[in-house]
Order: C-alpha cells, then sequence, then structure tokens
C-alpha cells in the first residue's frame, strides 16, 4: 500500500477553451468513491444497484453531455504513459457507451469493454471490444488476465485491479476533468488504495489528468 516513486510530466495537451463547470468535490459520489476505495465492505449490493440506476437515467443523453476533448487525458496516457503490450488484453472498467472503446481497441489487441448499466452498455457500438455487463468489483477474468486496466472516471477497487492485471501489466488511471471530477481519487490515494507497492507517472492533459500505475 505505497507509491514509491511518482513522475510528473509536463504537459503537453492544452485545455482548450469552453471547460465545463463542475464541483465534483461536494457530490455524495466523491465519498463513495474514496470510501470504496479504503474499505472492502464499502460496496454493497445495494450501493451497485443505487450506482447502476444513476448511469442507467443518464444513458439516453450520455453522449450529449461529452465535448470532443473528453478523450484528450486518455489519448496522452497512451501515448506518454508507456509502454504497454499492445499485443495484449485491456479491460476498461466503466465503459459507459462505448466513448473511448474504439480508442483503445485501436491501440490494443483485444479490449474488454466491462459496464454496470445496461442501458449504457446497450448504447456502445457493437465494432468496438467485447462488451461485459459486470460489476468493477468482480471483474470478467481470471487472475493476470489482463495487460492494462484502464479506469477513466470509475471507480477503483484496488484488490480486484490487483488480482486481474498481469505482473507486468499497467493501471491508467483518469480523471476527466481533474480534481473536479466527481469519481475522484488523488494519485496519492491510489497508490496508498492499491496493494503492495508502485511506482507512477502522471501529467495533466486536455480538462484532466492521468496517472499510469505499475508494480514497484
Amino acid at each position: 500500500m505505497t507509491l514509491k516513486t511518482l513522475r510528473r510530466l509536463e504537459r503537453v495537451v492544452p485545455a482548450a477553451d469552453g471547460r465545463p463547470t463542475f464541483d465534483g468535490a461536494s457530490s455524495p459520489i466523491r465519498n463513495v468513491t474514496h470510501q470504496i476505495a479504503f474499505d472492502r465492505d464499502g460496496w454493497t449490493k445495494e450501493r451497485a444497484d443505487r450506482v447502476a440506476g444513476m448511469f442507467n437515467a443518464m444513458a439516453s443523453d450520455w453522449n450529449a453531455r461529452h465535448d470532443v476533448h473528453h478523450p484528450e487525458p486518455l489519448v496522452d496516457a497512451l501515448d506518454r504513459g508507456g509502454p504497454f503490450n499492445t499485443a495484449g488484453c485491456v479491460c476498461e472498467v466503466g465503459s459507459g457507451t462505448g466513448l473511448l472503446t474504439a480508442i483503445l481497441a485501436s491501440r490494443f489487441a483485444a479490449v474488454v469493454a466491462v459496464e454496470i448499466a445496461e442501458s449504457m452498455a446497450r448504447l456502445a457500438p457493437s465494432d468496438a471490444g467485447y462488451r461485459v455487463l459486470a460489476d468493477g468489483a468482480s471483474l470478467p477474468g481470471a487472475d493476470a488476465s489482463y495487460d492494462v486496466v484502464v479506469l477513466f472516471n470509475a471507480f477503483l477497487f484496488p484488490t480486484e485491479i490487483e488480482r486481474v492485471l498481469t505482473p507486468g501489466g499497467a493501471l491508467i488511471w483518469v480523471s476527466g476533468m481533474g480534481d473536479d471530477t466527481p469519481i475522484h481519487l488523488s494519485v496519492d490515494d491510489v497508490g496508498a488504495a492499491l496493494p503492495g507497492e508502485w511506482v507512477a507517472v502522471a501529467a495533466d492533459a486536455g480538462w484532466g489528468n492521468w496517472a499510469v500505475f505499475r508494480r514497484g
């Protein structure tokens, strides 16, 4: 449960004009995000059902909520946070309507897109990745089955990430609106929540920021 080293890169992707205004720090889901990252008992079936219902209700206009600049932190992480095993398999946790899945599919041999909200998953394109309706607390796949796990504005379940990552694998953690993202943990908190020792590289990009974690 230690972040041994953190290397911060200079920003290369500027923040475009028109950034939406968020107050993620005051969102109730911010507290949920922190609790479940540090307490295995914090994620209950009732809580999972409420989260799924919340995102199901937002599915119809989800794509309209997101600007063309939405993917920029992920693309920067893929460009500068490597190297990654591009011949391997990626697990995208909280894939939603698939806004980012095609980007991952263009970079890696296989992508498993996991989403808890059925209405969101049904809107995802069928030609990018393998879509799985599942809870991020119990990911599809055996131990050490993914070379990369991507969490873009998604809940962190530390022991499950540690379980499914290959020994040389990487966790890509992205906050699309930086510290204003409702589902958000700082880089230090992610490193503290993950079992064992980790090293990370991080940067601001576009409207958000990213960090790539590897076992230390």
